[in-house]
C-alpha cells in the first residue's frame, strides 16, 4: 500500500472513531460520497506528496485537504464540524499501516458559503510526514 493510501485510510479511521465527529456525522466520512448523500458530511479531498528531503529515512511529506459540507442554514454546523475534525486529527498519533507518522498538523481551516447559495463548505488543510519503519 502506498504512503498516501495508508495515510488516507488512517485519517478516515481516526475521524470515524472520534466521538465528537461521530456525534455530528455518524459514519458520513467519505472518499467519494454517494449520489443521495445526507448532509452534513465530510470528504477526503486532495492529497499531495513529495519526498521529505530533510530526513535520512525514506520519508514523505503529505498535504491533505479535508472538506466538510453542511446545509444547516448558516455557518454554525460547519464551524462545529471543522472544530471536531481538527481536534480529532491535529497532532494525533495515528496508526499508519507500515509507516511511522512523524508529524500531523492542521495548517489552516476555512469556512465559507458554497457557490450554490445553500451549502456551507469547510476546508481543513493538513500537513503530515511519514517514514518507513
Amino acid at each position: 500500500m502506498s504512503a498516501d493510501r495508508a495515510l488516507a485510510a488512517a485519517l478516515r479511521a481516526a475521524l470515524l472513531e472520534d466521538d465528537a465527529v461521530a456525534a455530528l456525522l455518524g459514519a458520513r466520512v467519505y472518499d467519494d460520497p454517494p449520489a443521495d448523500v445526507v448532509f452534513p458530511y465530510l470528504t477526503l479531498g486532495r492529497l499531495e506528496s513529495r519526498p521529505a528531503e530533510a530526513s535520512e529515512a525514506d520519508a514523505v511529506e503529505h498535504a491533505v485537504t479535508l472538506h466538510v459540507w453542511s446545509r444547516y442554514g448558516g455557518r454554525a454546523e460547519a464551524l462545529d464540524l471543522v472544530a471536531a475534525a481538527r481536534a480529532a486529527v491535529h497532532n494525533a498519533a495515528l496508526d499508519v499501516d507500515g509507516l511511522r507518522l512523524v508529524l500531523l498538523r492542521v495548517q489552516f481551516t476555512d469556512v465559507f458559503r458554497s457557490g450554490d447559495g445553500r451549502t456551507t463548505h469547510g476546508v481543513l488543510r493538513l500537513r503530515a510526514v511519514t517514514e518507513t519503519e
